[in-house]
C-alpha cells in the first residue's frame, strides 16, 4: 500500500514562491519535487487566498500589546 507524503507548510510556501516569482514554471517545480501539477495549483490557490492573513496577524499583535499596556496601567494605578 502506498504511503502519502506529508509536506510542511514551509515546504509548500517554498514551492509556491518558486512558481509565483517566475524562477520556475509550475511544471518544472512539479518535476523537481515529484509533485502532481494539480497539487502545485492547489497550494498556489491556497497561498494566494490566504496572503492577506500574513498582515492580519501583525495588526492583531499590535492590538493585543496595546491592551496589555492598558491593563498594566490599570493594575499599577490601583496598587
Amino acid at each position: 500500500m502506498a504511503r502519502h507524503r506529508k509536506f510542511t507548510p514551509e515546504f509548500k510556501a517554498q514551492v509556491v514562491l518558486e512558481v509565483i516569482s517566475g524562477a520556475k514554471s509550475a511544471a518544472a517545480v512539479g518535476r523537481q519535487y515529484q509533485l502532481k501539477p494539480q497539487r502545485v495549483s492547489e497550494w498556489k490557490a491556497t497561498f494566494l487566498a490566504n496572503a492577506a492573513n500574513a498582515f492580519q496577524a501583525e495588526a492583531q499583535l499590535r492590538e493585543a500589546q496595546a491592551h496589555i499596556v492598558e491593563l498594566e496601567r490599570l493594575v499599577l494605578c490601583q496598587a
